[in-house]
């Protein structure tokens, strides 16, 4: 997909809008780091917003056969403005194929949901192996 032979998270197998691919790349950024705290204490998914420009950057070398959506989140909640826009679109989608109105807020609880885990993850992974049986205690991941 690209000429420096990195590749995006994912890509739609039909076309997805005006005959083109949907491809999307996601990431996580850490809303309380010290380089985001400035934009973040101040609006809500503004870290989560920054990397998704930096994400449009990185891929804007793909062909016009592609529409790129970069999906941005924060690790304490806060969705990206293309995140948010690409989750209503797939959302409307949804309902319209399952025809359930709740088919959009599911997947954002799913999304939502991963994230707590990559959270809850992190920290587990920074608490030393005490070798006792507590560990089993620990295992929600």
């Amino acid at each position: 997909m690209r000429d420096d032979g990195k590749r995006p998270d994912g890509m739609s197998l039909v076309p997805w809008k005006r005959g083109r691919l949907l491809v999307w790349d996601a990431t996580c950024v850490d809303t309380l780091a010290p380089s985001h705290l400035p934009s973040t204490s101040t609006e809500a998914g503004a870290a989560a917003g920054r990397a998704e420009t930096m994400k449009g950057r990185k891929y804007a070398s793909l062909g016009e056969g592609y529409m790129f959506v970069p999906f941005g989140v924060e690790t304490l909640g806060p969705w990206g403005p293309e995140a948010r826009r690409l989750l209503k679109e797939i959302g409307s989608r949804l309902k319209e194929v399952t025809r359930d109105p709740r088919a959009g807020s599911y997947l954002a609880q799913r999304i939502s949901i991963a994230i707590q885990r990559g959270n809850a993850a992190s920290v587990l992974g920074t608490l030393p192996d005490s070798g006792s049986d507590l560990a089993s205690i620990f295992f929600l991941v």
